[in-house]
């Protein structure tokens, strides 16, 4: 019996693959895993060899083995890298990743409080993503502030465009905008608000956007601007129309933030509202019943007793 595999065979047939094929695809010293199917087809041929068979029909064994496993291999690979997303959706997944931890980190912690190393670690990334993605710190914070704003549109955007494109073609008409229209659309709009500002999903939204309140910064200049600021003027303009006021007058400009408030107060006011309304949460019914209070709000809006309209 030979003193082992390589003494069984020719030259040429002692070299790391036997059959002179190429490396199979991957296979290097970084990837070992890619010579497994060679591994496995050479320690079949060992046991041939051990067990007496000749060196012809050992050949011819090893070279059906090792074809299967290298396919089996082949195949296996290219399902894997069939089934993995191109590079540019990979970094977009990446990159909406480090937005959403990043909402509630600076949320939770600001933008001095929060670390690179924070940030990172939420959206289980390596500390160089954020230069790479955005820059720097900064760059993630303002971005993170256009990511707020996009996924607040999500939920608002079709609601805000149908609204103030019925307002646009009254004002081209030369109509005016009726009460009872005005009470539908604002109405409409509050309990929207009620949706997804009261909801579990937009804690991280409310925790950034009072940080901005308090110590406004770029981002809230680009959320105010992008957002906040067309939705609050077209309630005034719809709040406006029900009181026949003019939009622009301090009254209809306060009494459009009252009504904000009212909606908004169940959100920054969460533990306090639980407390006082003896609800262990806020779920579906009880977004139901601010929904419904949302309408009773809009109903109340009139003038004052003893006022001229």
């Amino acid at each position: 019996m030979s003193t082992g595999l390589f003494a069984f065979f020719p030259e040429q047939m002692r070299s790391p693959d036997p059959l002179g094929a190429e490396p199979l695809n991957g296979a290097s010293r970084s990837n070992p895993a890619a010579h497994l199917p060679r591994a496995m087809s050479r320690s079949c041929l060992y046991l041939c060899t051990s067990e007496g068979i000749s060196r012809q029909l050992s050949f011819k064994i090893y070279q059906s083995i090792d074809l299967f496993f290298c396919q089996c291999y082949k195949f296996v690979v290219t399902q894997a890298h069939d089934n993995q997303p191109p590079a540019s959706a990979r970094a977009e997944i990446a990159r909406q990743k480090m937005l959403s931890a990043a909402l509630d980190v600076f949320g939770r912690y600001g933008f001095d409080g929060a670390s690179t190393r924070q940030l990172t670690e939420a959206a289980g990334v390596n500390l160089q993503a954020i230069p790479y993605y955005f820059g720097s710190k900064e760059g993630l914070y303002i971005a993170t502030a256009e990511y707020l704003m996009m996924r607040i549109n999500t939920h608002v955007g079709e609601m805000r465009a149908r609204v103030g494109a019925h307002l646009l073609a009254l004002d081209a008409a030369g109509k005016p905008l009726g009460e009872a229209e005005a009470r539908h659309f604002l109405t409409e709009i509050l309990q929207t608000m009620v949706t997804l500002f009261v909801g579990r999903e937009s804690e991280s939204w409310a925790r950034f956007l009072i940080r901005e309140q308090m110590e406004p910064t770029e981002a809230f200049t680009r959320v105010y601007q992008g957002l906040m600021r067309p939705m609050i003027e077209m309630g005034r303009r719809l709040i406006g129309a029900i009181l026949h006021e003019d939009p622009a007058s301090e009254h209809v400009r306060l009494r459009t933030f009252t009504l904000l408030g009212s909606i908004l107060v169940f959100r920054v006011a969460h533990a306090a509202v639980l407390a006082q309304m003896e609800w262990d949460d806020v779920g579906p019914e009880q977004v139901e019943t601010v929904r419904g209070l949302a309408a009773e709000l809009v109903n109340a809006i009139g003038p004052l007793k003893g006022s001229a309209a």
